[in-house]
């Protein structure tokens, strides 16, 4: 059972939700001091954190958090050959945290996050807004003009099928954030002192057929549902390319999703985003995947995936089969991240063995 914590505000839910079927999972090079702001919402979980770069740096985790903490070491060690799946040098490295989490929720969250105030000046209990997102349904097969009809205070409009009101399971919970928006380095140079203030009460499922720019700083997701196709890709050190790992990840799992009929929501809760990474480093990173991505969009976008692939599994394998094919001829790396794909998921299977019980991406 969740144990009591006594939290000062009514935000904050003296039982935690999910506490025994939630990890939080954060990647980092640095002492995660932003901690102590979170403490009361993410004090009574458990943490992953997944620590990038030097692995003979000791990170220091503020006393009172039960936590786990894997370094580049423990990577190697625990995959052996196939840790060559999992990015270094990179926040893409998060998604170890997801491959060696047994819950069957995941949050991720970025360490420059803070926790946000709304419009009433009252902390924003982020995690707990996602779990209410992610354990009602979602409707992405009709648009519900007043978002998601499932909060308080909304219903269905009239006009909206009967027959669909039951919705879908919900696989992915896509938070937003204040302040320092999550720009391009192209925006970033021409609008510099850009800083988002506005707070927009609303949960929306993006409709079946529609793409999103999947943002990994405040992301909270059903691992049971959509975890294997999680995979944040090969980003940073070695590759030619950086910041599109979440993208990367985004477009997978919502073809996915539409494909096994499961729901992606965007909207609330928000985070307060503190510091602006550098627009010349960025570019730097991005500036092959501003090109690639006008190609890489159509492919996602007119992708189908066979019938028989009824896992996430078999649906993530697929795909990377199509890459290799046919954004292969773009630049070799996507052969390369193809190869990476299938590594991903044998690591995956090798260390969450699937059950006659309780199989990925079957929605129960």
């Amino acid at each position: 059972m969740a144990g009591t914590v006594t939290v000062p505000g009514s935000s904050v839910p003296s039982t935690p939700l999910l506490k025994d079927e939630l990890d939080i999972v954060i990647p980092t090079i640095r002492n995660l001091d932003f901690l102590e702001m979170w403490r009361p919402f993410f004090q009574p979980y458990h943490l992953i954190i997944v620590q990038d770069g030097d692995p003979t740096k000791t990170i220091k985790v503020p006393e009172g958090f039960d936590y786990e903490l894997y370094n580049r070491n423990d990577i190697n060690r625990i995959l052996g050959p196939k840790a060559s799946c999992i990015s270094f040098k990179d926040s893409a490295c998060r998604c170890f945290g997801y491959m060696v989490s047994k819950k069957k929720y995941i949050y991720t969250i970025d360490d420059d996050c803070f926790v946000a105030k709304d419009p009433t000046g009252k902390d924003i209990n982020a995690l707990e807004q996602h779990i209410k997102n992610i354990m009602s349904p979602s409707t992405p097969f009709f648009f519900n003009t007043l978002y998601d009809p499932y909060r308080e205070g909304a219903d269905f409009v009239r006009g909206y099928p009967f027959s669909l009101r039951e919705g879908t399971h919900t696989a992915v919970s896509h938070g937003l954030w204040l302040n320092i928006p999550d720009y391009d380095a192209p925006t970033q140079l021409v609008k510099p002192k850009e800083r988002n203030e506005r707070y927009v009460d609303a949960v929306m499922t993006i409709p079946k057929g529609t793409l999103f720019p999947m943002c990994g700083m405040n992301l909270c997701f059903d691992r049971d549902l959509i975890g294997p196709a999680m995979y944040f890709g090969l980003m940073g050190d070695g590759q030619p390319i950086g910041r599109y790992d979440d993208m990367w990840a985004g477009w997978c799992v919502k073809v996915i999703c539409d494909h096994l009929s499961l729901g992606v929501k965007t909207g609330l809760p928000y985070i307060w985003h503190s510091k602006a990474s550098n627009p010349f480093v960025n570019l730097r990173k991005e500036y092959k995947g501003i090109f690639w991505q006008e190609d890489i969009i159509p492919f996602f976008q007119n992708v189908t995936i066979p019938k028989d692939c009824d896992t996430v599994q078999k649906c993530y394998l697929y795909l990377s089969g199509e890459v290799k094919e046919k954004l292969g001829k773009i630049d070799p790396y996507f052969v390369k991240l193809a190869d990476a794909m299938v590594t991903w998921i044998e690591a995956w299977d090798e260390l969450n063995p699937a059950t006659p019980a309780a199989e990925n991406g079957k929605a129960k």
